[in-house]
């Protein structure tokens, strides 16, 4: 370590009893976080000790570290009719229950004397329908399906149920001509963490998802 003009080993003889602490930076922070604490000297801390010093690694910063890292499913949800329906006719969208379930990660700080963790765990709690445009009626009226007991995401489509209105799902009011609408699915995420000490919280909810191609036509009819 450099102290007082020269580098020298420091507290060797109290090497089992403590830990040199030091700044990091986080490659994917911004820059300017990445560099705030690169003023802070290395300091001592004995074994055992979170130490009380600004940017100093706690179990909230590593349920930071562990957000970054989560990966959740894509987002595309099951449609009947699929990919092309009729004007005025109910689509029913849903997600099967194996598709979407919670997902963890845990970030940990190990040394001798130190131990500090925390998972962070995200859990679908919704599924927002998106039409892709204003001349459409959504079910629910919010476009927000709850995720049911079971984990599924609304109701899969049976034969002869198609003027029945879905859970879940699409009334296109207009047709898209000669191209498509651009149906946007994203799933709510709920994180929560906890930590080692009996710390945890809430972090933001996360929303994934993405676009699905729907080519609306018109109902065709004949008359004599």
């Amino acid at each position: 370590m450099y102290k007082d003009g020269e580098y020298k080993d420091y507290n060797l003889d109290k090497q089992d009893e403590g830990t040199w602490w030091g700044p990091v930076e986080n490659p994917n922070a911004p820059i300017l976080e990445r560099t705030a604490c690169n003023s802070t000297l290395p300091f001592w801390a004995e074994n055992g000790e979170t130490p009380d010093v600004e940017r100093a690694i706690t179990p909230e910063i590593l349920a930071g570290l562990a957000y970054e890292r989560i990966k959740v499913p894509g987002t595309e949800v099951t449609l009947a009719p699929d990919g092309t329906t009729k004007v005025n006719l109910p689509t029913w969208a849903w997600l099967d229950k194996g598709e979407f379930k919670p997902v963890s990660v845990t970030a940990s700080l190990n040394s001798p004397g130190l131990n500090i963790q925390a998972t962070t765990t995200a859990r679908p709690i919704s599924l927002k329908l998106q039409p892709g445009t204003a001349d459409a009626a959504t079910f629910p009226t919010s476009g927000e399906c709850a995720i049911n007991e079971d984990g599924s995401i609304g109701e899969p489509y049976a034969t002869g149920r198609a003027d029945q209105t879905p859970p879940c799902g699409i009334r296109y009011l207009r047709s898209s001509g000669d191209g498509t609408f651009k149906l946007r699915a994203t799933v709510t995420w709920e994180i929560t963490w906890t930590g080692t000490g009996g710390t945890g919280g809430d972090l933001p909810n996360g929303t994934f998802g993405n676009d699905q191609d729907i080519t609306v036509q018109e109902i065709q009819a004949v008359s004599r």
